[in-house]
């Protein structure tokens, strides 16, 4: 189960905006563009690995925006080892269970599913009704479903929902746990839930035109098949751009 976006990390402001992860700009990666490339691959690490050293004094903050950094770079390991030392130095729950969150979604990006689901578990023991939860949970059905636990995956989309009802990616999230599940009805509302919230992707619209096809609604089932090809080839055309 993967979306058009990708797994969900942590902005380290609540869920306003849980579309667009990776808009975090650390003053500490400000270089001068007329002598340096920013992205450069032997210069930005550089200085994510200065930022990442000093152990006399953790700003744990300044922790999470270098292991999203990181991640940007697709250098996934080192944002697991980021966050998780962010996460043990934090001196406040919520920053704590926001790093463990996204020490999973790392471990997850690595296809490492059960230490992700090791990470999410350590956020969860930490406050199981916080903002941070519902994308804790979320992802841990996502990681369980990819191990192969995917009774226990359906629980934990459930959960999500539970803890924060305006969360829309967690109601796409249950309603594929539905649908795999035969369970189409339920599915559909789950998909119009996140439809209503504003996630609209293309698999979410091959999901739900499964599910209508499961119930016998072809002619509908066809017309979102048609719109979910219709939304991928427009966004394969923006890449392209």
């Amino acid at each position: 189960m993967t979306d058009d976006e990708g797994h969900r990390f942590s902005e380290g402001q609540g869920f306003d905006d849980p579309y667009d992860p990776f808009d975090l700009d650390p003053p500490e990666l400000a270089v001068d563009t007329d002598r340096i490339d920013p992205v450069d691959s032997h210069v930005l690490p550089d200085l994510l690995d200065e930022a990442n050293v000093d152990t006399d004094s953790v700003d744990v903050e300044r922790l999470i925006d270098v292991g999203l950094e990181y991640v940007r770079l697709n250098r996934h390991e080192q944002a697991t080892e980021t966050f998780e030392r962010a996460a043990r130095f934090a001196d406040d729950e919520r920053t704590e269970q926001e790093a463990w969150v996204n020490k999973g979604v790392a471990h997850a990006e690595l296809e490492e599913y059960d230490a992700a689901i090791g990470a999410y578990r350590e956020a969860l023991a930490i406050d199981e009704r916080s903002d941070h939860a519902a994308s804790a949970e979320t992802n841990l059905a996502y990681a369980l479903w990819e191990f192969g636990r995917t009774e226990e995956a359906l629980e934990h989309a459930e959960r999500a929902v539970e803890i924060d009802p305006r969360f829309a990616e967690a109601w796409y999230n249950r309603g594929f746990f539905l649908n795999e599940r035969g369970l189409a009805e339920d599915a559909v509302n789950a998909f119009d839930n996140a439809l209503r919230l504003g996630y609209r992707s293309a698999n979410l619209l091959e999901e739900k035109a499964i599910a209508l096809e499961r119930l016998g609604e072809e002619e509908r089932a066809e017309e979102i098949a048609e719109e979910a090809e219709a939304l991928r080839n427009e966004r394969e055309q923006q890449l392209l751009e």
